[in-house]
Parts: C-alpha cells; sequence; structure tokens
C-alpha cells in the first residue's frame, strides 16, 4: 500500500467517492480504521460533499419508550402493555425510554446506545436537540436536556451529548438555575436554547440558557416578558437569520390555561419580541417549524378538530389554514415534525396508551395533500416523548 492512499489501489478521487457513501451509522467504525480515514470523515469537506451529492438524509430523533418482554416463563406473546409509560410486571425497567432514529422517506429505524448515567434509560420529559459544530468540529450531534430521573422522578439538570461521529455519548455540563421542568427547547445556529417551564415549587419561569455544546459551557440570557411554563421552542427563520422561539405556555396563577401569545430571540441582539401566533387555551406540543433555508417559514400543528393546520412564518398576518385531516389512528399524543422536501410527520396513536402510528403527508400542486402509513416495527411502536429533526 502506497503512503497516502486511502484505499489500496484507487486513485484517491475513488476512494473519496467511496468513504463519502458510508451510512451515517457506519461513521463510528470507518474512523477507527485509520488516522487518513478518521481525518477524512472528520473533516468539514467530507460533510459538505455528502450534502452536493445529495447523500445528506433527513432523519428523525425520537425520545421513544422501550418495549417490554412478557415473563421468561410466559408464552403469551409482546406484553400488552409495551406501549405505556411503565412497564407490565414481567416486563423491563418502568419508565424506561431510549433514542431512536427514524428515516422517514426510507422507513428506517435504529435505536442508538444506552446511556452509561446511573439508569439506561433517557430522563422522563427530557428536551432533545440537534446541533452542528463549528469550524473544524463540524460535526452532528444531539442534545438531551433535563428532565426527571426515571427512578426517582425527581427533576434534573442532566446534559447528555451523542456525537454521531464517535457513536458515544458524553456527560455536558450541568443546566444552571433552578432545576425546572417542561421547558422550551430547541437548537439554533450551533446551540441550544432553553426557556421557561416551571421550577421545584411549580413557579412558572420566565428565565432563559444558551448551551454551547463546543464549549460545553451555558450562557444566561435575558427574561422572557411573560412567565411560560409548558411553552414550546423552535427554531424559525427571520429576515436571513434563525431565531429561537417560544410559543404559549401559562403563568403561575393559570395552571393549564394556555395563552396564545409567543416570544421570539435573536440572538444578534439578545432581545426578545413579542408574537401573537395561536389561539388563547391551545396547548403547543405540537407546534413545529419546517427546516432549512427559505422553508423555515412554513409551521405546522394539530388543531383541535384533528386537522394539520399550517402557515406562513410567525407574521401577524399570517394565519392557519387547513391542510388535512390526521388519520383518527394518530391524534393522540402525537408529535409532528416537518422535513425540508415538503413533507410533515405525524406520530401518535388513536388513544393513550395505544400502539404508535407513523404518517407522512405531502402536499403536490394540483393533487392536494395525501398520508402515507410509515411501517413501525413492533421494537419501535412505543410512546414517543420528545422529538427533533436533524440531517446526516
Amino acid at each position: 500500500m502506497a503512503m497516502g492512499e486511502l484505499i489500496p489501489g484507487l486513485p484517491e478521487e475513488v476512494a473519496r467517492e467511496c468513504l463519502v457513501r458510508v451510512g451515517f451509522d457506519q461513521l463510528p467504525v470507518v474512523r477507527r480504521i485509520s488516522r487518513q480515514w478518521k481525518s477524512e470523515v472528520e473533516s468539514p469537506d467530507y460533510h459538505r460533499q455528502r450534502r452536493a451529492e445529495g447523500l445528506a438524509r433527513p432523519v428523525l430523533a425520537l425520545v421513544q419508550a422501550q418495549p417490554t418482554a412478557p415473563p421468561a416463563d410466559s408464552d403469551a406473546g409482546p406484553a400488552v402493555d409495551k406501549h405505556s409509560t411503565a412497564a407490565g410486571s414481567g416486563g423491563g425497567p418502568a419508565n424506561s425510554y431510549r433514542m431512536v432514529l427514524l428515516e422517514p422517506v426510507e422507513g428506517r429505524w435504529a435505536p442508538l446506545p444506552p446511556l452509561s448515567w446511573p439508569s439506561e434509560s433517557l430522563p422522563l420529559f427530557c428536551q432533545v436537540a440537534a446541533v452542528d459544530g463549528a469550524g473544524m468540529q463540524e460535526r452532528k450531534r444531539l442534545v438531551v436536556v433535563g428532565g426527571w430521573h426515571p427512578e426517582t422522578w425527581a427533576p434534573t439538570d442532566a446534559v447528555f451529548v451523542y456525537d454521531f461521529l464517535t457513536g458515544a455519548w458524553r456527560r455536558g455540563a450541568p443546566m444552571p438555575g433552578p432545576r425546572r421542568s417542561f421547558f422550551a427547547c430547541a437548537a439554533v445556529g450551533g446551540a441550544v436554547y432553553v426557556a421557561g417551564g416551571h421550577d421545584d415549587e411549580k413557579n412558572a419561569l420566565r428565565s432563559a440558557l444558551a448551551y454551547d455544546p463546543d464549549a460545553d459551557a451555558w450562557a444566561q440570557l435575558p427574561d422572557m416578558a411573560e412567565e411560560r411554563d409548558e411553552p414550546r421552542g423552535l427554531c424559525v427563520a427571520a429576515g436571513g437569520s434563525s431565531r429561537f422561539l417560544v410559543v404559549g405556555g401559562y403563568p403561575t396563577q393559570a395552571q393549564g390555561r394556555f395563552v396564545g401569545s409567543a416570544e421570539c430571540f435573536d440572538p444578534a441582539t439578545s432581545t426578545w419580541a413579542p408574537v401573537d401566533l395561536i389561539e388563547d387555551g391551545v396547548c403547543p406540543r405540537t407546534c413545529c417549524a419546517a427546516p432549512g433555508p427559505g422553508s423555515s417559514e412554513r409551521m405546522y400543528m394539530l388543531s383541535r378538530d384533528g386537522h394539520l393546520v399550517a402557515r406562513d412564518g410567525a407574521a401577524a398576518a399570517s394565519a392557519w389554514r387547513p391542510v388535512a385531516q390526521v388519520p383518527e389512528d394518530a391524534r393522540t399524543a402525537a408529535t409532528v415534525s416537518a422535513i425540508p422536501d415538503g413533507r410533515v410527520v405525524v406520530i401518535g396513536s388513536g388513544c393513550h396508551g395505544g400502539e404508535q402510528t407513523v404518517h407522512v403527508l405531502r402536499e403536490e400542486a394540483g393533487k392536494g395533500a395525501s398520508w402515507t402509513r410509515a411501517v413501525a416495527p413492533p421494537e419501535f411502536s412505543g410512546h414517543v416523548q420528545a422529538s427533533c429533526f436533524l440531517e446526516i
């Protein structure tokens, strides 16, 4: 083998074409083959070439309940309660969640490695966001923030970062301030933003934070104008830049009576601006924004009557319009995600505790909107607690 050859006997450009076609799930193995291959797949040029050749794939990262097993002496088949947040008497650990990747276009599912903290389960009610690094550290990572310990149900300030190149989790710097629950969270410009939620005394919060996974450090942000418990966090495009949008929520005294207002944080000016987005009384949990340049002006959510509705951006002049009726077996506990090619993915069930189904909607000019049900194998049919979009 000649010194410097990526693949013995192949011209360098051909060898690079081979390496750039490696599946993202095999990158941790590839980078361990040699120092040359490690340097190649960690290069920003490698990831830019994958995108340029159309090899990047839209992926949803899902915090999903693990399936439970029947008792060892049982021949009754899979546990009936496998979709619940708690395991049956013969199943695995109660309230056990893992990170799962879904390629909605191809219909492929894959679990990520479990955590190694006191519990292998992800925290209950945690939030997840996908970030890219900057400069030479341009690499895709998932950041899991907060939630409740799956055994004690105590709020945690834990942060976990999964690196797709190393194929491993690491602990991040803990989230500062009061331990908050049910907060807004989204990745914007390489950082993870957190706002609102409530503290241990059930007091709704106005405070906000930003986490830099490259520096493994948190920064305090200016407070929002309003207390917002159970808000929804989104990354939206505005004026050619990305901003952190916090939708809905409710103040301490309201306890579940959601407001329709929203606040948008501009990282360039470090300021919040008010936005009127949804009607009072509407839970914002299913609200999402289409990712990618240009497309992220489009927003989606589920309406009270079971429709998927859309609007063009967060401008006050925009209005929500119905797109399509959501299939009945996906309207309960649903998560809604948009992907750059215009498709929308809805994951939900027909009833609480029911098997999760995946439906993909596509709008075509002259043909309207139509749903396609994606295959969800039994081992990936558990309740989806949180999700985020990424492209790898």
